[in-house]
């Protein structure tokens, strides 16, 4: 065995700064800060589901072209199966996108957001450029595209309801910004459902848009990992060249078929998650010291003037888990809506907090 060997040596040395994503575990907690969907799937589609696994031939590969599901995505999203193509979640979208048009260039990057752009677009051997949001984080078109074209970007990402501040961007923002810029302009909707203009009725004026959305939030399949992409099918086709062949598995794939035929049930789900997002908004805006931000999505994010870190930590000894974001936005925090009791606790909490209760 040779003790001189060093892997990191080997690797990219452009990523060996990089820290891997490791989410902290806390089991036993009130689980608040991944803006996941707090309501078990529907009873009868999970019987559905179970009932459907009989068809599932575990040792072929699953349909790499995945035409059940994308033939039902179009439908709920309004467009024609050819400009549908799924992912293992969108992050394995976000790279792809990453490693085809901004390998070796700039990505730009509406900020603060989701970090995976950055990320992806590092792993992909693109030069991330982050552009400020406004002071209120909403995005001014005509500055976004000055800055677009200076940094000489192939690739811009938005996002909208954006990640964590969770205010929408108009649709004619959007647009203003399509009509300014020659590169892509990908606008990730992962939280859609919960609030915000649908970018759609953009996507046949537009060949360079990208849209970005997923199951694991709206539709609770976190678990499963499905992630979509609404693109003209030029853009599609061309995507196609570095895909994977068979990366969304089978059972990922019935469950999110399933998913979409109860589409009824889920909605009544979003109306809950949302009157809970309004319910913690209300409550937390009457708090001492805090201050909070409105939401289009189906989280709130809040500023504390108690230092985010004391103030995680102090919900942490109460058994309730949200995000700290840390060094990224010193002072802030992010709450999910849970369940009616999950969302009750997290505000007793923080009144307790808020106003010395020990």
């Amino acid at each position: 065995m040779r003790e001189d060997f060093n892997p990191a040596l080997l690797m990219r040395e452009d990523l060996r700064d990089l820290k891997p994503y490791q989410p902290h575990d806390y089991p036993n907690t009130i689980k608040l800060d991944a803006n996941e969907n707090p309501y078990p799937f529907p009873p009868r589609a999970l019987k559905e589901l179970n009932d459907l696994l009989s068809d599932v031939n575990f040792p072929r590969y699953p349909d790499p072209a995945a035409v059940e599901l994308r033939r039902s995505i179009a439908g709920y999203a309004g467009v024609r199966p050819g400009q549908v193509m799924v992912g293992n979640g969108s992050d394995e979208l976000i790279f792809y996108l990453a490693l085809a048009f901004g390998s070796g260039g700039k990505v730009a990057i509406a900020s603060p957001t989701f970090s995976m752009y950055r990320i992806h677009s590092r792993i992909a051997g693109a030069d991330p450029v982050e552009i400020p949001r406004e002071r209120d984080f909403s995005i001014n078109p005509r500055a976004m595209v000055k800055a677009v074209q200076a940094a000489g970007a192939r690739m811009l990402v938005l996002c909208s309801p954006n990640n964590p501040t969770g205010n929408a961007i108009p649709l004619e923002t959007v647009e203003e910004i399509l009509a300014g810029t020659s590169g892509l302009v990908v606008v990730d909707q992962a939280y859609l459902e919960f609030g915000g203009a649908d970018c759609v009725p953009l996507l046949e004026k537009y060949p360079h848009l990208v849209i970005l959305r997923t199951f694991s939030k709206a539709f609770g399949l976190a678990g499963l990992r499905v992630g979509y992409m609404l693109a003209g099918e030029p853009l599609i086709n061309e995507l196609l060249r570095i895909k994977q062949p068979y990366n969304l598995n089978s059972f990922s794939q019935r469950a999110a078929w399933v998913a979409l035929k109860y589409l009824p049930v889920f909605k009544e789900q979003w109306k809950q998650i949302i009157s809970q997002r309004d319910y913690i908004k209300e409550e937390l805006s009457q708090m001492p010291g805090i201050r909070v931000y409105p939401s289009d999505a189906n989280y709130i994010l809040f500023h504390t003037e108690m230092g985010a870190g004391v103030l995680h930590n102090k919900l942490l000894e109460k058994r309730i888990l949200i995000r700290n974001l840390g060094k990224d936005m010193p002072g802030y925090l992010r709450v999910n809506a849970g369940t009616r009791e999950e969302s009750e606790a997290f505000i007793q909490a923080m009144s307790a907090i808020t106003n010395g209760v020990k």
